[in-house]
């Protein structure tokens, strides 16, 4: 519905040679960590999804350290982001939190991962991912597992499965 795009997806999954990366350092902050009430099966999306915002008595933040990485559109390349700055948290590798600027350089996009520990795995990971629109005032929930049955992520797909025939084969049921 264009609240966010492509290569927004699980905070960043676009081509790193669009921009020019820049270290800026490590703080400390507060990001969305061990969501656990957020991500329980006791909570419906009902409960959840709230005018405006997702409802802050389901969420937790605590304070992490974060690096924090800036991308800065290259010089002749086109996106609706000029530059984005993503807080990946320092134990995790996980982008927690993402600010994104149009080509004015105003803030336009913010990206929030309320992220969880699932210990069976172990990782660490977003149970949910939420992009917030400012100019539209509204915002877009991704990732919502609640109403759903759980990742199963003992699944070990064999690379004969990842073939071009394999996908289509997939891609027709």
């Amino acid at each position: 519905d264009g609240l966010r795009t492509t290569d927004d997806f699980d905070m960043f999954n676009g081509s790193p040679n669009r921009y020019n990366w820049e270290l800026k350092g490590k703080k400390e902050m507060y990001v969305a960590y061990n969501n656990y009430t957020l991500h329980g099966d006791s909570v419906s999306y009902e409960d959840i999804l709230k005018p405006n915002h997702v409802n802050p008595d389901l969420t937790r933040w605590e304070k992490h350290r974060v690096w924090v990485v800036e991308a800065t559109l290259k010089e002749g390349l086109r996106h609706i982001y000029q530059k984005r700055v993503f807080y990946i948290d320092e134990d995790s590798w996980q982008i927690q939190l993402a600010d994104m600027y149009d080509n004015r350089g105003e803030l336009y996009r913010v990206a929030v991962a309320y992220g969880v520990n699932y210990y069976e795995v172990p990782t660490q990971w977003s149970t949910l991912d939420v992009y917030h629109d400012l100019n539209s005032r509204r915002y877009l929930a991704i990732g919502l597992d609640n109403e759903e049955k759980m990742y199963d992520f003992s699944i070990n797909p064999k690379e004969a499965e990842f073939t071009p025939q394999a996908l289509r084969r997939e891609g027709m049921r």
